[in-house]
């Protein structure tokens, strides 16, 4: 690690002893219960994405994830821990008495002024009960596809498609990778007062006014499955499945998208191409997803550079070489970096920002779904149409002073001294972005 990374790493464990002290004053002041309010509340401050409260011999270590990353805030002592545990899940409308199963829990309740919803998982560990709080996100942002950071191609491309009366469009990704906030932005641009809009989510993550939403419940076998059968009796002209995950959900989702409805929906896949594959594990004939399948869509999330601290440095060679350009170049390449200030908790990031790679599925892909293609040559016929990929998009976002090489490295795995694997081709590499 550099002397700067050490510097800022050294930087940011202050930062975070600083809160810790915080919190443990305010532990003492006002105990466990009350603390799980002032908790949440500063976690929605800090847009927190979730709070891990994990048993440990010491005592309950509490974590907050920001931007992408967990930090240590509080460590609670082992007597109080119980109290801390048995509040989050009486909010939670959980069995506080039972410890041995795992439980879901659901907190609504008024932060900042606004109504917020939290999703709670408990489970077991050998030091006592773990917790997990999903904190729903502030449905006031991302509420367009601009804010979500695709380049204005890939808007007018997805909005074209949106504009399909049916077929099938789905956001691919890891979990955490804002495909659902995706699949909202899509929802709300096709929500129409002459079209019937019904979605089928676990859970429900933002209200959408003249939407059906409808929440499953596995407890009484009302899963994803039973309540699409429902809907689909339902007159609908759009329908939004929160996550297609077992090969029922599959072959019900396209087999609507080609009765004549709009379907959305998400897919746990590394790329766009990877869904292909999904689907083929789901054993769904590929007649019917060359029929159905419009547009599949991949993203990442990547933190970016702090707006308060930003600087920029020179491009080394090693960046160089990363994003594509000749090392060889006597052009001076300047790269944004932050330097770490208290609004960033010294990171040198503040906030993220989605990048995305779209595959349109044309005729040409439809012919090499018919002909049974390898996921490699499906991804060589769409980048041949243009297709950027998710290193491209985040190349660019890098120039742009977006986000950093660094960054752009650790999501997508991006080898720092070979360069990205198999990326070579049109649409990549900074000649190659449009």
């Amino acid at each position: 690690m550099s002397d700067t990374g050490l510097a800022r790493e050294r930087q940011s464990e202050v930062r975070q002893k600083a809160l810790r002290e915080e919190l443990h004053e305010l532990l003492d002041v006002v105990g466990p219960a009350q603390l799980v309010d002032l908790l949440l509340e500063r976690a929605y401050q800090l847009h927190t994405t979730d709070i891990h409260l994990d048993p440990q011999e010491a005592g309950l270590r509490v974590r907050v994830r920001v931007d992408g990353l967990l930090h240590d805030v509080l460590s609670v002592p082992p007597e109080l821990a119980p109290q801390m545990i048995s509040r989050v899940k009486l909010m939670a409308n959980m069995n506080i008495t039972e410890k041995r199963l795992a439980q879901d829990g659901h907190i609504s309740k008024q932060f900042l002024e606004q109504q917020r919803d939290v999703r709670v998982g408990s489970g077991p560990t050998s030091f006592g009960e773990r917790l997990v709080l999903r904190l729903m996100p502030d449905s006031r942002r991302f509420r367009r596809l601009e804010e979500l950071g695709l380049d204005s191609d890939q808007t007018d491309q997805l909005r074209s498609y949106l504009r399909l009366p049916y077929g099938m469009i789905l956001a691919a990704g890891p979990v955490g990778s804002g495909k659902s906030t995706t699949m909202y932005n899509c929802l709300e641009l096709v929500n129409d007062e002459t079209k019937s809009l019904v979605t089928i989510e676990d859970p429900i993550e933002r209200r959408i006014f003249g939407v059906n939403q409808i929440q499953v419940d596995q407890r009484i076998g009302f899963g994803f499955v039973e309540a699409l059968r429902g809907v689909l009796r339902q007159d609908p002209n759009v329908v939004m499945i929160g996550e297609i995950r077992d090969p029922e959900t599959a072959h019900i989702g396209v087999r609507a998208a080609r009765t004549g409805m709009l379907v959305l929906s998400t897919l746990h896949a590394n790329d766009a191409a990877a869904a292909f594959d999904v689907f083929r594990d789901f054993h769904v004939p590929t007649m019917l997803l060359a029929e159905t399948l419009q547009l599949v869509l991949s993203q990442r999330l990547l933190r970016t550079v702090c707006r308060h601290c930003k600087t920029d440095v020179p491009a080394d060679p090693a960046a160089r070489e990363i994003l594509g350009l000749d090392p060889h170049d006597a052009t001076e390449v300047r790269l944004a970096r932050g330097r770490g200030c208290d609004a960033c908790f010294q990171t040198g990031y503040l906030g993220r920002t989605g990048v995305f790679e779209l595959i349109a599925v044309d005729d040409d892909l439809k012919h090499g779904l018919y002909a049974g293609l390898p996921r490699g040559e499906l991804v060589k016929i769409a980048r041949a149409k243009g297709m950027r990929s998710l290193v491209a998009a985040a190349t660019r976002k890098v120039l742009d002073g977006v986000t950093t090489v660094e960054e752009m490295t650790r999501v997508l795995l991006v080898d720092p001294v070979s360069g990205p694997p198999n990326e070579k081709g049109p649409g990549d590499g900074v000649g190659g972005i449009h």
